[in-house]
């Protein structure tokens, strides 16, 4: 149950006065297949190029199945879009057509690729425009995702539902003995809370004293409502995407069980940990996988998560909030599954003493080291071919985390203590817990562009949209900066 007090002129703003909490535990009624996102359709061109087409549109969906339509909008349907799927190695086009009232852009969240590419508030498309990025995929199998990006307007577009995956393969991954049937034993799992109005619209109600964005009392997993998962095998294999714009979770199975974590952001661990909760901030992924039992039922739960802060902001921030995710229905008979395996993928470690530059990036109030964004602004360049050190920090109680564009980081420390074993693969999006500094090691090894940059921010949409973003390029060894598109430019056309 959410209780929210509200006073007159706060309501009309979009704003809260005070948030109890939300806690669905026991309460969800799991009467709804859980959706699973087609793949989506693709061709090789004569280049030899993997061809997709995605249709940002508008439409409504009915959720909760009362014949109150919401208002939604997503790629090629009403909500979400497809899941993209492209081999390490091979080179993709990604046709993007703008059918909305409004600008967007798409970025490839967790993808290295060109800066021009990447999707970010420099690559808008216009309304009835189309975009149409390449780039050669050169980097390990991994849970990637897509969403819009444009400045000031992202949390409003994705809270719409304008999301998706992009899942990469390689041979590595293919060669573990893990469930790997998309839709069967390998299953996504994108997790989106949601507020709706009395008459079944979505709802952006804000807190006024803990700024963390919108936090909603209703789950959608792949767009549904209460949903079910049949198993029929006796491993399954999670991919867990937190696509909420503020929210973090706790995930956890009810029953306190084990389970397996395979991956995280940037691909597979280099070994398998096994745990019974796995923790994540908006725009971090997982991928975990089940046990199961013949005949049983097993609920995917969130609980609070460890927010880091003071009891105040913990309490109005969604730390003491829990949820019935998804849950798991085994069939009579399970088919059997190999175990998964200790060991995984290798993973060369980045020398932090190798490191040409070292970085302080604070998090406060809605900006970057006191300054807000500045589309025209680069706020600093790093050279091809080199390893950095950022310090990242979050200097206040309220939530906030970390995203990259373009590179795939390793933790090296959480408040000066090694990081857990859940943060010891490739990652590019990270929680800030409050007054202790998150360092990171970063190479910068495939794409320079002295112009055109990429976007370092907190992944809480709200604060990303109010100012907490920079902008940094990637030079060649004795290049220096240019300056970026005037803001305005656009890539898209006709």
């Amino acid at each position: 149950m959410v209780v929210v007090l509200c006073g007159a002129g706060a309501a009309a703003a979009g704003w809260a006065f005070s948030r109890v909490g939300t806690d669905t535990v026991g309460r969800v009624d799991f009467v709804r297949p859980l959706a699973v996102p087609p793949l989506a359709p693709a061709r090789v061109d004569g280049q030899g190029r993997r061809v997709f087409d995605l249709l940002a549109r508008e439409g409504s969906r009915d959720f909760r199945g009362d014949g109150r339509l919401t208002r939604t909008a997503g790629f090629d349907g009403d909500f979400l879009g497809p899941t993209l799927r492209a081999e390490r190695g091979e080179q993709v086009v990604v046709n993007v057509v703008n059918r909305l009232a409004e600008e967007t852009s798409v970025h490839w969240h967790g993808m290295r690729l060109p800066a021009a590419m990447d999707g970010g508030p420099h690559q808008m498309i216009r309304p009835g425009a189309t975009w149409s990025p390449t780039w050669t995929i050169d980097q390990p199998a991994a849970t990637l995702w897509y969403h819009p990006h444009p400045h000031g307007r992202t949390e409003e577009q994705v809270y719409r539902g304008m999301a998706g995956l992009f899942l990469l393969d390689d041979d590595r991954a293919a060669a573990l003995p893990l469930p790997d049937r998309y839709g069967v034993d390998d299953v996504p799992v994108i997790v989106q809370d949601r507020n709706f109005s009395r008459s079944g619209q979505f709802v952006r109600t804000r807190n006024m004293f803990v700024g963390t964005g919108v936090l909603g009392d209703t789950l959608l997993v792949n767009g549904t409502v209460g949903p079910y998962l049949d198993v029929t095998t006796e491993r399954v294999r999670l991919r867990l995407v937190n696509a909420s714009t503020a929210r973090l979770y706790d995930f956890g199975l009810a029953d306190d069980r084990q389970f397996d974590l395979i991956g995280t952001d940037g691909g597979l661990l280099p070994r398998t940990v096994r745990t019974n909760r796995i923790q994540l901030s908006p725009g971090e992924r997982a991928e975990i996988v089940v046990t199961m039992r013949a005949g049983e039922r097993v609920t995917l739960r969130s609980t609070g998560p460890d927010l880091g802060a003071g009891t105040f902001a913990d309490r109005l921030a969604g730390g003491r909030d829990r949820f019935d995710v998804l849950q798991l229905r085994a069939a009579e008979r399970l088919a059997p599954s190999p175990a998964v395996p200790d060991a995984l993928v290798p993973m060369e470690r980045l020398d932090p003493a190798s490191a040409v530059a070292t970085r302080t990036l604070e998090f406060l109030g809605r900006g970057i080291n006191g300054r807000s964004m500045d589309m025209d602004r680069i706020d600093f360049a790093a050279t091809r071919g080199t390893t950095e050190v950022w310090e990242v920090v979050n200097a206040e109680d309220t939530p906030h985390n970390f995203h990259v564009h373009d590179a795939q980081f390793q933790v090296l420390t959480v408040g000066g203590d090694p990081p857990p074993a859940a943060l010891s693969g490739w990652k590019d999006t990270v929680y800030l817990p409050p007054h202790r500094p998150i360092r990171i090691a970063l190479r910068f090894t495939d794409h320079s562009d002295p112009n055109v940059p990429y976007m370092y921010h907190c992944h809480l949409l709200w604060h990303e949209d109010t100012g907490m973003m920079g902008q940094f390029v990637v030079v060649e060894p004795g290049q220096s900066p240019g300056r970026p598109p005037r803001h305005g430019d656009h890539t898209g056309h006709d």
